[in-house]
């Protein structure tokens, strides 16, 4: 039996940081929370020493397209496994990959590549499953997805996707499209989250796609209808649905350039942590330095900049997706936004955990989990990533 003791950290919980504990991990699993005093070390017994760090949850990012010059629609097993291996060195411990919009045909080869890639992946953040982005968007909202590829769910076209494939747990669309509502019904029958995502839909179509199993929203502000005016009168949009619907959960790109302060601090003050996740929406320029690259795959993808730490359509009239790591992530939160420590781990772990259902196995540390921890220091920058109770990353 192998056993990982993590001991003097702070050790961060869903509600407190507590120490002068160890955690204990035996063969993958966390099996306790013991007093420091109390345990004894064996010969074979692997031993971290915190120093007096945080011990957290490894981070799950719920929405990823890429890093380390990779992009999940490379549709290569060398994307998946470079984008894996890039974010884990940032505290990700799971992820989802996520598409843009596409063909049918690119979706279809992506799934074998994923499938593939999920069993050479050794050194990276764990595949939880597949979140397609698209294509069925708003063209108004469709922010830097190619609009050639824009267009409404028809049956057969997404069952046939659905039928090829087992590993998809999310797939975001604008519920306002023709068709829709229908297919957010077949996904919710299929145990797939539909989110809300790049959509021009007002309060009242929102409503109708929660109650049709809509009870996500992707990156919100983002690609997203707000009040508008339809021939004078003024309507609620799909940002103030979000906030309405009080059950409806949303994901905030939290670099500190998608959201300012205020946006990020109105977040949390009126969903809360229990019903915000952050996630990166990383594309190929997280972990690289400034300059031009490609957004989506580099065979159909679009040229962007990368600069003031995001990435910009050529003609910088908008954002291309980020360049965000989760550790960044956490950051902002907590020195820009001023939400407490515990609360912001908490929407990079257990929030994103719950959203996607896999909590009872992930996202915080207690008994019975995974041993998916991150050691990170006072600036939360990543000392160590743990994976199942092996080492994936030590600085």
């Amino acid at each position: 039996m192998k056993r990982l003791i993590i001991t003097n950290g702070k050790v961060i919980l869903p509600d407190q940081i507590i120490e002068n504990v160890a955690v204990v991990c035996e063969d993958g699993k966390i099996s306790g929370l013991v007093p420091s005093s109390a345990i004894s070390l064996l010969d074979t017994d692997e031993w971290i020493d915190a120093q007096g760090q945080y011990v957290s949850p490894g981070f799950i990012d719920i929405h990823i397209h890429g890093g380390g010059g990779y992009d999940f629609m490379d549709g290569t097993v060398e994307a998946y496994l470079g984008a894996a291996e890039t974010h884990a060195r940032y505290g990700t411990t799971s992820l989802l990959p996520t598409t843009l919009t596409s063909t049918t045909d690119e979706l279809l080869h992506t799934f074998s590549i994923y499938k593939e890639a999920v069993k050479q992946n050794v050194r990276g953040a764990k595949f939880l499953g597949l979140h397609l982005e698209g294509p069925y968007f708003s063209y108004n909202q469709r922010g830097a997805q190619d609009p050639k590829y824009l267009r409404n769910p028809q049956p057969e076209e997404y069952n046939r996707i659905l039928d090829a494939s087992d590993d998809i747990v999310r797939w975001s669309l604008a519920p306002e499209l023709n068709g829709a509502l229908e297919f957010g019904r077949v996904l919710t029958e299929r145990n797939i989250l539909p989110s809300v995502a790049h959509t021009d839909a007002i309060y009242e179509e929102v409503e109708k796609a929660y109650y049709a199993g809509f009870t996500h929203a992707t990156h919100l502000y983002s690609a997203m209808s707000s009040v508008t005016r339809r021939n004078a009168f003024r309507y609620a949009g799909a940002v103030e649905a979000a906030y309405l619907l009080d059950d409806m959960t949303v994901e905030i790109i939290a670099d500190g350039v998608h959201l300012p302060k205020p946006l990020l601090q109105f977040v949390y003050k009126f969903k809360g942590p229990d019903k915000t996740a952050l996630c990166t929406d990383s594309m190929r320029g997280a972990g690289m330095p400034d300059g031009k690259s490609i957004l989506g795959s580099l065979k159909n993808g679009q040229e962007v900049i990368i600069e003031d730490g995001v990435a910009k359509l050529p003609n910088r009239s908008a954002f291309a997706g980020s360049v965000a790591t989760a550790d960044r992530l956490v950051r902002t939160m907590v020195n820009i936004a001023e939400v407490p420590l515990v609360d912001a781990v908490k929407m990079m772990t257990l929030t994103p955990a719950r959203i996607i259902k896999t909590d009872q196995t992930k996202g915080s540390i207690a008994p019975g989990k995974d041993a998916d921890l991150v050691i990170f220091d006072e600036t939360i920058h990543v000392l160590t990533t743990i994976l199942e109770g092996n080492v994936i990353y030590r600085n």
